[in-house]
């Protein structure tokens, strides 16, 4: 025959006891993804620093460049470049460097295109005397 084994109830502690007449609680509104995203990414951001997503980031890249070598990102740039020329044409990238252009030549004062082309053809001269030696 089984003995019955008498226990005894455990007082719950206050902390832990619900109350009576629970008090409501504000209606909880959803929150878009993009909102989720802004406060997580404020919330680390606050936690660990300005500089966080850039150090991590660094670290995935270099294992990422260990893993599949350099020439994995010359072939990503490749594709999205190409990727880009299919979606917009390549009468939009024209487009842009003449925006490009004239942009500098706005803000650069007028004898720029000159200086940066001597500095060009400086280089380009040291380079053919340091391969010929």
């Amino acid at each position: 025959m089984a003995q019955k084994v008498k226990t005894e109830a455990k007082a719950i502690p206050a902390a832990l006891a619900t109350p009576a007449s629970p008090t409501p609680a504000a209606p909880a509104t959803p929150m878009s993804s993009s909102e989720a995203g802004r406060k997580g990414g404020t919330t680390v951001r606050d936690r660990y620093g300005e500089d966080y997503y850039r150090r991590i980031g660094k670290i995935g890249g270099t294992a990422l460049k260990e893993q599949r070598g350099s020439t994995y990102y010359r072939d990503i740039a490749k594709k999205g470049g190409n990727a880009n020329v299919a979606k917009y044409g390549p009468d939009h990238f024209a487009q842009m460097g003449k925006k490009g252009g004239n942009t500098t030549k706005e803000r650069q004062s007028p004898d720029f295109y000159s200086r940066i082309g001597k500095l060009g053809g400086a280089a380009k001269r040291s380079k053919k005397t340091l391969s010929a030696e």
